[in-house]
Protein backbone atom coordinates (compact mmCIF):
# COMPACT_ATOMS: atom_id res chain seq x y z
CA UNK A 1 0.00 0.00 0.00
CA UNK A 2 1.75 3.55 -1.43
CA UNK A 3 1.11 6.75 0.08
CA UNK A 4 -1.35 7.54 -2.99
CA UNK A 5 -3.46 4.72 -1.72
CA UNK A 6 -3.53 5.82 2.00
CA UNK A 7 -4.55 9.75 0.66
CA UNK A 8 -7.38 8.03 -1.50
CA UNK A 9 -8.57 6.18 1.50
CA UNK A 10 -8.61 9.45 3.51
CA UNK A 11 -10.32 11.75 0.21
CA UNK A 12 -12.76 8.99 0.31
CA UNK A 13 -13.56 8.90 4.24
CA UNK A 14 -13.41 13.15 4.10
CA UNK A 15 -15.94 12.93 1.67
CA UNK A 16 -18.05 10.74 2.95
CA UNK A 17 -18.06 13.09 6.30
CA UNK A 18 -19.11 15.92 4.31
CA UNK A 19 -21.52 14.50 2.10
CA UNK A 20 -23.34 12.39 4.97
CA UNK A 21 -22.69 14.44 7.73
CA UNK A 22 -22.56 17.85 6.44
CA UNK A 23 -18.81 18.75 7.56
CA UNK A 24 -16.47 21.19 6.47
CA UNK A 25 -12.45 21.10 6.83
CA UNK A 26 -9.77 21.04 4.72
CA UNK A 27 -8.29 17.89 5.87
CA UNK A 28 -9.48 14.54 7.11
CA UNK A 29 -8.03 15.96 10.52
CA UNK A 30 -10.23 19.13 10.45
CA UNK A 31 -13.42 17.25 9.84
CA UNK A 32 -12.22 14.52 12.36
CA UNK A 33 -12.27 16.98 14.52
CA UNK A 34 -15.83 18.68 14.23
CA UNK A 35 -17.04 15.32 13.82
CA UNK A 36 -16.56 14.34 17.04
CA UNK A 37 -19.97 14.22 18.87
CA UNK A 38 -21.70 12.73 15.86
CA UNK A 39 -19.32 9.51 15.49
CA UNK A 40 -19.31 6.73 17.75
CA UNK A 41 -16.16 6.00 19.25
CA UNK A 42 -14.85 3.32 17.55
CA UNK A 43 -15.94 4.99 14.23
CA UNK A 44 -13.93 8.53 15.48
CA UNK A 45 -10.71 6.34 16.73
CA UNK A 46 -10.70 4.58 12.86
CA UNK A 47 -11.04 8.01 11.34
CA UNK A 48 -8.53 9.66 13.69
CA UNK A 49 -6.01 6.51 12.79
CA UNK A 50 -6.50 6.93 9.29
CA UNK A 51 -5.81 10.72 9.51
CA UNK A 52 -2.77 10.23 11.15
CA UNK A 53 -2.19 7.83 8.42
CA UNK A 54 -2.74 10.06 5.65
CA UNK A 55 -0.24 12.87 7.31
CA UNK A 56 2.41 10.12 7.77
CA UNK A 57 2.24 9.15 4.46
CA UNK A 58 3.01 12.62 2.93
CA UNK A 59 6.95 12.27 4.09
CA UNK A 60 8.92 9.02 2.76
CA UNK A 61 10.50 8.16 5.66
CA UNK A 62 7.47 7.79 7.62
CA UNK A 63 5.62 6.18 5.32
CA UNK A 64 7.63 2.98 5.75
CA UNK A 65 6.24 3.07 9.63
CA UNK A 66 2.33 3.16 8.62
CA UNK A 67 0.67 -0.29 9.69
CA UNK A 68 -1.05 -1.17 6.57
CA UNK A 69 -3.63 -3.62 7.98
CA UNK A 70 -4.66 -1.28 10.72
CA UNK A 71 -5.16 1.75 8.02
CA UNK A 72 -7.23 -0.86 6.27
CA UNK A 73 -9.33 -2.46 9.11
CA UNK A 74 -9.73 1.62 10.09
CA UNK A 75 -11.13 2.54 6.80
CA UNK A 76 -13.44 -0.45 6.35
CA UNK A 77 -15.13 0.38 9.70
CA UNK A 78 -15.75 3.85 8.65
CA UNK A 79 -16.63 3.57 5.44
CA UNK A 80 -19.04 0.43 6.64
CA UNK A 81 -20.50 3.31 9.33
CA UNK A 82 -20.56 6.18 6.83
CA UNK A 83 -21.95 4.83 4.12
CA UNK A 84 -25.63 3.73 4.89
CA UNK A 85 -26.02 7.89 6.52
CA UNK A 86 -27.52 8.45 2.89
CA UNK A 87 -30.09 11.02 2.59
CA UNK A 88 -33.30 8.99 1.32
CA UNK A 89 -32.45 6.61 4.72
CA UNK A 90 -32.19 10.14 6.81
CA UNK A 91 -35.73 11.13 5.30
CA UNK A 92 -37.39 7.46 5.88
CA UNK A 93 -36.13 7.27 9.56
CA UNK A 94 -37.25 10.90 9.92
CA UNK A 95 -41.06 9.78 8.17
CA UNK A 96 -41.18 6.61 10.41
CA UNK A 97 -40.34 8.50 13.35
CA UNK A 98 -42.74 11.31 13.13
CA UNK A 99 -45.27 8.92 12.21
CA UNK A 100 -45.08 7.03 14.98
CA UNK A 101 -45.15 10.19 17.15
CA UNK A 102 -48.67 10.60 15.53
CA UNK A 103 -49.84 7.29 16.17
CA UNK A 104 -48.85 7.80 20.03
CA UNK A 105 -50.56 10.55 20.53
CA UNK A 106 -53.53 9.79 18.72
CA UNK A 107 -53.99 6.61 20.98
CA UNK A 108 -53.09 8.70 24.72
CA UNK A 109 -56.08 10.96 23.33
CA UNK A 110 -58.68 8.92 22.75
CA UNK A 111 -57.30 6.21 25.63
CA UNK A 112 -58.12 10.25 27.21
CA UNK A 113 -61.47 10.96 25.84
CA UNK A 114 -63.06 7.50 27.01
CA UNK A 115 -61.60 7.48 30.45
CA UNK A 116 -63.24 10.77 30.49
CA UNK A 117 -66.11 9.77 29.12
CA UNK A 118 -66.62 6.65 31.83
CA UNK A 119 -65.62 9.06 34.76
CA UNK A 120 -68.59 10.95 33.85
CA UNK A 121 -70.39 7.92 33.42
CA UNK A 122 -71.96 9.40 29.89
CA UNK A 123 -69.85 5.35 28.70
Amino acid sequence: MGAVTIQQMADRVAALLEDRLRIRGATLTDKARRARRQLPRRVRQAVDRLAAASEMARNPRLLMQIDEAAVAEAYDIAVRHLVPLGASARRRSLLVATAAQAAFGLVVVVGVVVMLLRWRGTL
